[in-house]
């Protein structure tokens, strides 16, 4: 077994379970996002709060403390968050690690894993891992609560009801899925047809949120127990709590 890696300055992160192979990145990934995570320019250009903030217009710090939130003052037991982050939210997670408690972040690109180890402080409670949304190499109910921030809307139909089937399998029965992405706004919000503009352009997968809810991508023979949502600056952002 691999050790997980942790920390600043550390080496590339590699599985710390066994994995049937080494996930490729996806091609949907390297042809569309390609400006935004897989170049090693994109982590110099966006890994700068301010530049996070003025892309979710101001909002990045209100979502992340609501998700935070919603995760608890004091986070125990084992928490999953799938893809790695611009800005200070895992460590801010991690302040909020309890003694006994673990994270554990996954991304599908290594060079993001690179990114966010050289921003978290060493700590035996968090582990790096190199593996696939939606094929997680985690075994069934081994988690106590999911996070997944402004993830979902990056992801093709098909590998959005991979991540979400998924993030039910491993979080245990009774824990909770925390799901901060984009929502469809108010009729007349001010920044609808900009927002149009930037999704038909940069990001075609993300109008897949304004035409469904979210849980229309959840398995169907999995349903959860229960699910809160929350919209956020005229219905342009939401926050899903589910609960398995």
């Amino acid at each position: 077994m691999t050790p997980p890696v942790y920390g600043a300055g550390a080496a590339l992160p590699s599985l710390a379970r066994p994995a049937p192979r080494v996930p490729a990145i996806p091609g949907y990934l390297e042809q569309v996002y390609w400006w935004a995570y897989v170049h090693p320019n994109a982590v110099h250009v966006f890994e700068r709060e301010w530049l996070v903030n003025l892309i979710l217009f101001g909002n990045y710090g209100r979502l992340r403390d609501a998700a935070l939130a919603d995760l608890g003052a004091e986070v125990g037991g084992r928490t999953l968050q799938v893809a790695c982050v611009y800005g200070n939210l895992t460590a801010r997670l991690q302040q909020r690690l309890a003694p006994g408690a673990n994270l554990d972040v996954v991304d599908i690109l290594p060079i993001q894993l690179q990114n966010l180890a050289g921003k978290l402080p060493a700590d035996p409670r968090v582990a790096l891992l190199h593996g696939d949304s939606s094929a997680l190499a985690a075994p069934d109910a081994s988690y106590d609560q999911v996070l997944l921030f402004f993830l979902l809307h990056e992801q093709p139909d098909h590998v959005r009801r991979g991540t979400l089937a998924e993030a039910m399998r491993v979080v245990r029965p009774g824990g909770r899925i925390v799901i901060v992405d984009y929502h469809r706004p108010v009729p007349l919000h001010p920044l609808r047809l900009l927002m149009t503009g930037v999704f038909r352009r940069l990001e075609p997968y993300a109008m897949a949120l304004w035409e469904h809810q979210i849980e229309e991508f959840m398995p169907a023979d999995c349903r959860p127990a229960a699910i809160e949502q929350r919209t956020y600056y005229g219905g342009l952002y939401q926050k899903l709590v589910i609960t398995r």
